[in-house]
C-alpha cells in the first residue's frame, strides 16, 4: 500500500486575471483633468491581482494628496484667467500640455506608491511579506517620482537642502 502526503505551500495563481473589471474616471473639478484608471492601470503597470476597488481607493487618495499640494498654486493659475490646467502656458506634447502630463505622473506615482506598499502585487505568486525593505525602497522613489512632478508643475527647484 502506497500514500501520498501533500506538505507543500498552497498553490497560489501566479498569473493576473487577463481582463479585469471596468474601471471608469475620477473627476476633480472643472480646472483639473480627469484621471482615467485605465490608463493608470496600464501607465504604472498594475496588474489584475489589485482589483477595481483598491485601485480606485489608491487612485482617490493619490488625488486628494496632489490636490492639497497644488491648492494654493492652482489658486494663482486661476486668479491670473487660466479656467483649466490644461490652459495654463507651458509646452504641448503630442498635442498634450506638459502641464497635464506632469499632474497625470504625480497622480500615478503617488497610487503606485500607495499600492506597492500594502499589497503585494509586485510579487503575483503571493510570496512578497507586508514589511518587505525592497517594496518600500520601490514605494519611496515612486513617491519620489510624485513631488518631481508636483515640483515640476509649480517650476519650483526639486532640491531639498537643510543646514546642519
Amino acid at each position: 500500500m502506497s500514500f501520498l502526503i501533500a506538505n507543500g505551500p498552497p498553490i497560489v495563481r501566479t498569473t493576473p486575471p487577463e481582463d479585469p473589471a471596468p474601471l471608469g474616471t475620477l473627476s476633480a473639478g472643472g480646472f483639473w483633468p480627469a484621471i482615467d484608471l485605465a490608463k493608470l492601470r496600464a501607465d504604472v503597470a498594475i496588474d489584475g491581482v489589485v482589483t477595481a476597488a483598491r485601485l480606485t481607493h489608491a487612485a482617490t487618495d493619490a488625488l486628494a494628496h496632489v490636490l492639497d499640494e497644488l491648492d494654493q498654486w492652482a489658486i494663482a493659475q486661476q486668479a491670473a484667467g487660466h479656467a483649466t490646467l490644461a490652459s495654463v502656458p507651458a509646452a504641448a506634447i503630442n498635442g498634450v500640455s506638459v502641464q497635464v502630463s506632469r499632474f497625470e505622473r504625480a497622480v500615478y506615482a503617488y497610487a503606485k506608491a500607495n499600492i506597492t506598499e500594502r499589497y503585494a502585487d509586485a510579487d503575483a505568486t503571493g510570496r512578497a511579506e507586508r514589511g518587505d525593505a525592497g517594496r518600500r525602497l520601490l514605494a519611496d522613489e515612486y513617491r519620489r517620482d510624485g513631488l518631481h512632478a508636483l515640483r515640476d508643475i509649480q517650476r519650483v527647484s526639486r532640491m531639498t537642502s537643510e543646514l546642519i
